[in-house]
């Protein structure tokens, strides 16, 4: 039997270790402990390839972290609505307001003066965060972030009669662009106290670059087709299957 080499466990290790501080976040039920749950099953991995100067291992398992937790708060919220509408920070308000948003098309998605300074706000904490903390404060915040909007989907989904569609759907294409660039960002802007280093080579400007890159891009992208997608999932929430 083949050892499975130690790039791969480790990210076996962050998606099984992910799960299970979903697990123990439900079981405590403190809302405020879900995200550094979340945070401790991969934040050692980031550190321990950073510190070794592997800087594409280290976005690799914090791109895996992500899309577990964007498959776990989705799921979760899927199959108990009402539960993670209290269990996830912001989950019932951001849940509200989306929810509004397909079935109206109004409120912030499709508003760009409201929803540019929110994002650049985000963008800016979590880039400070970071960079101060060596990521300890910016994963949480991001994970935050990946929970309420795991639960919009979760929950839409499960009042369609198409949730598989509507699963896939409502991550919508900017903000999966967003999330990628958070990670980026994260954890580039991580390594210069993790290493004490505080310079950024060509590698690093390099990622910093095309991740701010993908921030505008997620701009622009949710300005053109924010009002076209809020249609389309009204179609396939509200409207009766065939």
């Amino acid at each position: 039997m083949k050892r499975i080499p130690s790039s791969a466990s480790s990210e076996v290790a962050i998606a099984l270790g992910t799960i299970g501080s979903y697990a123990i976040g439900w079981f405590l039920f403190v809302p405020l402990l879900v995200p550094v749950l979340n945070t401790l099953a991969s934040y050692p991995f980031m550190v321990i390839a950073l510190r070794r100067g592997e800087l594409r291992i280290a976005v690799a398992r914090m791109l895996v972290w992500a899309l577990t937790m964007g498959v776990c708060a989705t799921a979760m919220s899927f199959w108990l609505p009402d539960t993670t509408d209290r269990l996830f920070i912001r989950g019932q308000a951001y849940r509200v307001e989306m929810h509004t948003w397909v079935m109206t098309g109004q409120g912030a998605e499709s508003t760009p003066s409201a929803f540019i300074p929110q994002q650049a706000g985000h963008a800016l904490v979590f880039s400070a965060l970071a960079l101060a903390t060596g990521g300890a404060l910016a994963m949480p915040m991001g994970a935050a972030l990946m929970n309420y909007m795991g639960h919009y989907v979760g929950t839409l989904a499960a009042i369609s009669p198409r949730p598989l569609v509507v699963m896939i759907l409502g991550w919508h294409p900017w903000a999966v662009i967003r999330i990628i660039s958070f990670v980026v960002i994260g954890v580039v802007l991580s390594g210069p106290l993790i290493n004490r280093t505080w310079t950024f080579d060509w590698l690093e400007r390099k990622l910093l670059v095309w991740a701010g890159a993908g921030l505008v891009a997620d701009v622009v992208l949710k300005t053109l087709l924010a009002p076209t997608w809020q249609r389309w999932l009204y179609q396939w929430v509200f409207q009766p299957a065939r």
